[in-house]
């Protein structure tokens, strides 16, 4: 299979490549940093492959579908030009099915704080323990490499920047995804942060138990999640609480995904919590995951799980 990582010399692009690194399944089209801005160098590329992977701002995705048209080539997107777009699949395949993503055309990866969002409250609220009209709130914390190359720049050169709050103006392009995948009635709250670690997440969904409708107990919730994804090799239910979560400046790459339910001792309180790589099942394993879904190759083959 031929695939072209449209962007490959961003953050996303360079560990797409490097979880493709050593595959037979993929012949990679590569283009020299003389061609890769050059439109009509994409266009070719994109129109000679199998599947290509946009690893591009929105508007440079967008201009990338437009030049792959007619080719009939299979596009994952990992920018957010797509996540709600008609005729795109959305590339959770633990939530939208395994067949639609092996059958797409166009697959829109997820965000990497809606993944973790998504991960813990959608199959809790289409089972009913967890009401759809509740107005939530989402507190998440994520690595710096999110932000690309120029917030990795940043917290190099400031070195006594500890925590940047931001999303401030509550529009977050996020949003949008978070609420449709999970079907809700209302957008969440989110307030999300970056904290001095390269890699990792965690996404908080607070839950004041007492006073939702309709909600189920913390033990309930957590063994509808562990059902959920039983059959799953990369998103995995933690049996205990641990006292503590954990961001690490040098973890390595992970592309699997840790949820946690936290309840209080009077059961009138839960916190739902999921860790996972922003990197990683966060944006590349993501990637990655599809790719191999959409090949009809094992789900994990390339995949960092150890």
């Amino acid at each position: 299979m031929r695939v072209f990582i449209d962007g490959a010399a961003g953050t996303t692009g360079l560990e797409i490549r490097d979880r493709l690194a050593g595959r037979s399944e993929f012949e990679l089209l590569l283009l020299d940093d003389a061609s890769r801005k050059s439109e009509a160098a994409r266009r070719d590329a994109l129109q000679a492959a199998d599947l290509a992977i946009l690893c591009l701002p929105d508007e440079a995705a967008k201009e990338a579908v437009h030049l792959a048209e007619g080719s009939g080539t299979r596009i994952i997107d990992a920018s957010s030009a797509h996540r709600v777009a008609d005729g795109w699949t959305y590339g959770f395949p633990e939530l939208v099915g395994r067949e639609a993503v092996a059958a797409a055309q166009f697959v829109s990866n997820p965000g990497c704080y809606p993944s973790g969002f998504l991960a813990l409250v959608a199959p809790l609220v289409r089972a009913g323990l967890l009401p759809a009209d509740w107005p939530y709130t989402v507190n998440a914390v994520s690595g710096y490499s999110g932000g690309g190359n120029a917030l990795i720049d940043r917290f190099a050169a400031e070195r006594d920047l500890a925590f940047r709050a931001y999303g401030l103006g509550l529009g977050h392009k996020h949003l949008p995804e978070m609420q449709k995948f999970a079907g809700l009635a209302h957008a969440p709250v989110f307030s999300p942060a970056v904290v001095p670690a390269h890699r990792g997440m965690v996404v908080d969904v607070p839950l004041p138990l007492a006073a939702m409708p309709m909600a189920a107990d913390a033990t309930t919730l957590r063994k509808a999640l562990a059902e959920f994804y039983e059959q799953s090799a990369i998103v995995r239910v933690a049996d205990n609480a641990p006292s503590e979560l954990l961001l690490r400046e040098g973890a390595a790459a992970h592309d699997g995904m840790e949820l946690y339910v936290f309840g209080s001792a009077d059961g009138t309180q839960a916190r739902l919590v999921a860790c996972l790589d922003n990197l990683g099942k966060g944006a590349s394993g993501a990637a990655i995951q599809n790719l191999n879904i959409m090949c009809g190759l094992p789900e994990t083959s390339g995949l960092k799980l150890a």
